[in-house]
């Protein structure tokens, strides 16, 4: 296999060459070699959002080049796409914090884009004003939100609706309710679906409700959440961008 070195704070270290990430990503997988449960794609396609409206909230304060935010944005479209998943192959099974899963995101668009030209540094552009201890729970709360919104929702409403149309179809057949092996008192076909019906409506009126909870984001924290190194107002700048976004 061709390597090629990368280095950080311990040393130097050999990673694929045909691969984009970097030092810390390749630590993880040699230190971390548990399990088979890669990271979810949901978590990735967050971090994807997330990194880019850093980018673009470190631009709005002077702490990158526009060049700089519109390379990690161009990346970020492009993770979000799908088109660098095997970039992405470390294990749920590491630190606490998630930091080689915020690394392994911040070297793979740091590397992604010195291919187009720009140069940055995984921590220091790609991870500016952030920390793990706050980039990831916003990635998790990102990713949930995502997963309710586009996909959880979407497919309750339409079974509740299926359910309601089997409703309103069958208005008057009547059915035996039966217990202990014998008929008992009678109720509509209509009545027995719409208790289907509203097993699915309620959790959803349940998980609205829980949405803007879920939508409240630690980033702009940074490592104990205070927000040091972080610019002011910066919590709010990512907050827009992403609701721009998505």
């Amino acid at each position: 296999m061709n390597t090629r070195m990368e280095h950080d704070t311990m040393g130097e270290i050999a990673v694929p060459a045909d691969h984009h990430w970097g030092a810390q990503t390749q630590r993880s997988l040699e230190n971390f070699r548990i399990g088979g449960q890669r990271q979810p794609r949901e978590i990735i396609t967050a971090f994807a959002y997330l990194k880019e409206a850093c980018a673009l909230a470190n631009a709005d304060c002077g702490k990158l080049t526009a060049e700089q935010a519109g390379a990690i944005s161009a990346v970020c479209r492009e993770i979000r796409a799908g088109k660098w998943d095997e970039e992405f192959p470390l294990v749920v099974w590491q630190t606490g914090s998630g930091t080689q899963t915020n690394m392994n995101v911040n070297e793979v668009i740091a590397h992604l884009a010195a291919d187009r030209g720009v140069q940055l540094h995984p921590n220091d552009h790609v991870n500016a004003s952030q920390s793990s201890n706050d980039t990831f729970p916003s990635a998790l709360h990102i990713a949930a939100a995502l997963s309710v919104t586009e996909q959880v929702l979407p497919a309750a409403e339409r079974l509740a609706a299926a359910f309601r149309k089997l409703e309103e179809g069958y208005p008057d057949l009547i059915r035996i309710g039966r217990t202990h092996l014998q008929d008992a008192t009678p109720l509509k076909f209509a009545q027995e679906v719409s208790g289907w019906r509203e097993l699915v409506e309620a959790p959803c009126r349940m998980l609205r409700a829980a949405l803007p909870g879920l939508q409240k984001l630690a980033i702009g924290g940074t490592a104990v959440g205070t927000g040091l190194n972080a610019p002011e107002g910066y919590d709010e700048m990512v907050c827009r961008r992403l609701r721009e976004m998505t």
